[in-house]
């Protein structure tokens, strides 16, 4: 029911107005609180009471502005209750809009408040009928600005729509008016409200969106109509006569300016004259010219009146029955006064000698008065679907007409009944508006999203098929002719196993399965980019079905880039190589793979895990930067794990490849898109890493066993980060060892203890962004570690400590070095680099999965305290990051000094 009616006073005075503002806004607040079913009642019930007051309206504005045609008016009435109603009947525009439950979103529609509503003296009941039927839907209050010459009318139609809405329920006064419209109250009115819809002159719409509040508004039309040579005359002529007499020319769409082609000119024009058009001659042309516009504004005595009335004033003789007044000029610039907006029924006519010299005279009309609004053509659209394309890409118009009178066509729903039914004409940043279509409830909404916590897919992705055990080799090569039918294969390896004839037993199988092979065998360790480049061209000329890479981590990695650069010759190395947040959300999506060739991983190290991973890590020769390529456009088809192969490592190679797979899994169990499907990988290389890489490191070929689990560690390890990925200690490593020639296992050496600590902050001074990342929990991650591997501690940073602590023995046992410097680095030359050295790692992709997000300074002080040896201790660690100043004083040469409870230096040892 609607509530106790309240005393409206005439909103004549800023005063008054700032009252009734008052009074809307406690109304709007009540209406705000309207169910659905409600609001759709109201709605009815307004645009019903509107649809039946259309002709009394329609002669009261014709009465009072002398403009137009009464029986046009009643059109416009009707048009702006019923297809307004009917566009926007079952339209939800309260509550839950949509809802998917799955992904946690919502959408909620909530009114945008006060709506001040511009209306003009065009269009002075029709335009306030369909402003207050759309504020009713979407649970606005509306305050109405008539135009001075148009008030009477324009608020005998709000008070209709207003006494329906009551009568139906709404709350008293939530539509209102000003009784003595004035520019001060407009402009007070539009500064006050929440939404302006402002429809008007371009110096009123400029003014809404000036006012400091969001505006709805159009821009001015000065709509061309090209009429092509494959046209139907008849249509188009009598289309463009319709349009253009409708309401005599005052809606903003309505035709400006017809543009013929030569060949047909004279048909057309005969066909205009036929069904009543006035052509003028020059002398008339010149009269009529000077009185459309006055000192360069259009005359407000000739808008909306008839084209006999508009001739009489011109002082020139027309019928009274004279539909149009067609004026045949040549010049398309605001200086001709029949190339811009009229208003009424006078039509400018161009002469054009092709299509081309058409669409240039409508670009010119558009631009000079029409920008964003509408521009019509008139042809075969399917004969001639050339052209409507190229006047479609020429028009800087939101609204393409074909075969449409403008004034209907462009308000919708009238010739085309997907284009949406509007008194208001969007005309987009063209015509300086903020909405470039037609206007309707969704612009008088505002939309709340509830978006709920939810975690993104996951997944767990290795080769088709991974073989393992010792003497697996020959075996799983057999596939290759009796399952996978190939019969070329391309080897790609490194020189010294090549000279040492571990590729033999490939070699051997192949020929055995009659299968033909060429070896590339110069990848050297850190391959670089013209490596992968000189094996791609030699892999081209060679036109493999099968590549077979051969060797630890730095063969596998040449021969993805081969295998990519073979099959794509054109992609480009530093498209594949750009930093992504989500793999799957990546810019540069990596091309389809396999097509040329099949890819099998062997691995002869037990280490790097790319025989498992979509990884690849390459060197650009030029800059020495190293880059990790991953997508899983990059996982071999099938991997070959055979001990045999590693049983002669060296031990400096045994050390740096193990403690890479280390390294993996401890970053792949802490990493931020760790999962239950890749923890278990993780915990279990671990412990295999601990119980046998002393062994293999000691005994080598003399212990198989340790040298089997250590392949499998290996394996196991690359499982789990190609699905969890990594983190910061990769991404310093990857930088360290690329400027300083550091072997990648070693690097991870010196830094991962460091990082281990800066990453088990419960207090980080940044935690990384993932949705299943919920709080900092590293620290609690180290301790499951240590208790899965039955270390000592009574509170997660005792576990922390002996998990360090067996690291450091495990390194002390490998014989690797406590720090950087103490691999011969020179200090100055170290402290020069420091900065790149932190911003690239910053940019590695392995940062991505980090869980504590690192500053520059951060990663800067983990460099140092690896290079002189110093490490965060656990009152550091709990106050969550590096004290402050210490990364200057230590980048001035000098590791941190004190800085903070808990700083522990290491001079040669603990």
């Amino acid at each position: 029911m609607a509530e106790t009616v309240l005393h409206r006073e005439p909103v004549d005075s800023a005063e008054k107005l700032e009252r009734a503002l008052g009074r809307l806004r406690k109304a709007q607040a009540l209406f705000a609180s309207y169910t659905q079913e409600q609001v759709d009642h109201i709605f009815l019930a307004a645009a019903t009471a509107a649809n039946k007051a259309r002709i009394p309206l329609a002669k009261m504005a014709a009465d009072e502005t002398g403009m137009g045609v009464v029986e046009d008016k009643v059109i416009k009435n009707h048009y702006a209750s019923e297809y307004i109603y009917n566009a926007y009947r079952d339209v939800k525009t309260c509550g839950v809009l949509e809802e998917d439950p799955a992904y946690g979103i919502k959408k909620i529609a909530e009114p945008v408040g006060i709506v001040a509503a511009v209306i003009p003296t065009t269009n002075p009941t029709s335009t306030a009928i369909f402003k207050c039927l759309l504020a009713l839907k979407t649970r606005n209050g509306i305050l109405v600005s008539p135009h001075p010459r148009a008030k009477n009318c324009t608020i005998a139609a709000a008070k209709i729509v207003l006494d329906a809405a009551v009568e139906a329920g709404a709350p008293e006064g939530i539509i209102d008016w000003i009784d003595a419209p004035s520019l001060e109250l407009t402009n007070l009115l539009m500064k006050e409200a929440d939404l302006i819809l402002a429809t008007g002159g371009p110096g009123m719409v400029k003014a809404a969106y000036s006012s400091g509040k969001p505006a709805v508004g159009v821009g001015a039309g000065n709509t061309p109509a090209v009429i092509d040579d494959s046209a139907d005359i008849r249509l188009a002529v009598n289309s463009i006569i319709h349009s253009k007499t409708f309401d005599n020319g005052m809606i903003c769409a309505s035709e400006q300016a017809v543009i013929v082609l030569d060949g047909i000119y004279d048909r057309v024009k005969k066909e205009f004259a036929d069904r009543g058009c006035c052509f003028l001659d020059p002398d008339e042309t010149e009269k009529v010219r000077k009185t459309l516009f006055i000192n360069g504004v259009l005359n407000a005595g000739i808008v909306g009146q008839p084209a006999h009335r508009i001739a009489e004033i011109a002082g020139v003789k027309a019928p009274e029955a004279a539909k149009i007044l067609i004026g045949e000029v040549e010049r398309t610039d605001p200086s001709e006064e029949f190339a811009r907006e009229k208003l009424s029924p006078v039509l400018a006519m161009y002469r054009a000698k092709d299509f081309a010299d058409a669409l240039d005279k409508a670009e010119r009309l558009v631009a000079d008065g029409g920008m964003g609004h509408t521009a019509a053509i008139y042809l075969d659209p399917v004969g001639a679907r050339d052209k409507l394309d190229a006047f479609t890409a020429r028009m800087k118009t939101y609204r393409i007409l074909v075969n449409t009178p403008s004034s209907q066509g462009g308000i919708g729903d009238l010739y085309n009944f997907r284009l949406a039914p509007s008194l208001t004409l969007g005309c987009g940043s063209w015509g300086g508006n903020s909405v470039s279509e037609n206007v309707g409830v969704k612009h008088l909404l505002n939309i709340k999203t509830v978006a709920e916590r939810r975690e993104n897919m996951l997944w767990f992705r290795a080769p088709q098929k991974v073989y393992i055990k010792r003497g697996c080799l020959p075996v799983a090569l057999d596939e290759l002719k009796t399952v996978m039918g190939k019969k070329r294969a391309f080897i790609v390896t490194d020189h010294f196993l090549y000279k040492n004839g571990l590729t033999k037993p490939v070699t051997d199988k192949l020929d055995e399965l009659g299968i033909a092979h060429a070896t590339f065998f110069e990848v050297e360790p850190d391959p670089t980019l013209a490596c992968a480049q000189e094996g791609a061209r030699q892999m081209a000329a060679f036109e493999p079905d099968v590549i077979i890479a051969v060797g630890g981590g730095s063969p596998m990695d040449a021969a993805k880039i081969m295998w990519v650069l073979y099959e794509h010759p054109d992609a480009d190395f530093m498209d594949m190589a750009m930093r992504f947040m989500d793999i799957r959300k990546r810019v540069y999506r990596f091309p389809l793979m396999g097509r040329k060739a099949a890819f099998v991983a062997v691995p002869t190290t037990a280490g790097t895990g790319s025989e498992v991973t979509p990884f690849a890590v390459i060197t650009d020769e030029k800059t020495g930067i190293k880059y990790p390529l991953a997508d899983y456009e990059l996982m071999p088809h099938m991997a070959i794990v055979d001990a045999d192969l590693m049983m002669h490592m060296p031990k400096g190679l045994t050390t740096a490849s193990g403690i890479d797979a280390l390294t993996h899994s401890l970053e792949a169990y802490v990493s931020m898109m760790a999962t239950d499907y890749t923890d278990g990988l993780a915990l279990r290389a671990i412990k295999l890493i601990f119980d046998y890489l002393p062994r293999a490191y000691e005994k080598g070929a003399g212990d198989p066993a340790a040298r089997e689990k250590m392949a499998d560690a290996a394996t196991i390890a690359g499982m789990a980060f190609a699905n969890a990925f990594l983190g910061i200690c990769h991404s310093l490593a990857h930088k360290l060892g690329a400027a300083f020639r550091l072997p990648h296992g070693i690097a991870n050496a010196l830094l991962i203890t460091e990082v281990m600590r800066y990453n088990a902050a419960e207090a980080p001074t940044k935690m990384g962004t993932f949705p299943q990342y919920d709080h900092p929990r590293t620290l609690r991650r180290y301790a499951e570690i240590a208790e899965f591997l039955n270390l000592p501690g009574a509170t997660d940073e005792e576990k922390l400590e002996s998990l360090i602590r067996k690291i450091e023995e495990l390194k002390e046992k490998l014989g690797i070095k406590k720090t950087i410097r103490d691999y011969g680095i020179d200090e100055e030359e170290f402290l020069e680099k420091l900065d790149d050295l932190a911003e690239q790692a910053f940019d590695d992709q392995c940062t991505g999965t980090n869980p504590r997000y690192p500053l520059f300074a951060e990663l800067k002080q983990l460099y140092l305290n690896a290079y002189y040896g110093t490490h965060e201790g656990a009152a550091n660690r709990a106050a969550g990051g590096h004290a402050a100043g210490a990364a200057e004083r230590a980048a001035a040469g000098r590791p941190a000094k004190d800085a903070c409870a808990g700083i522990v230096r290491r001079e040669g040892g603990e």
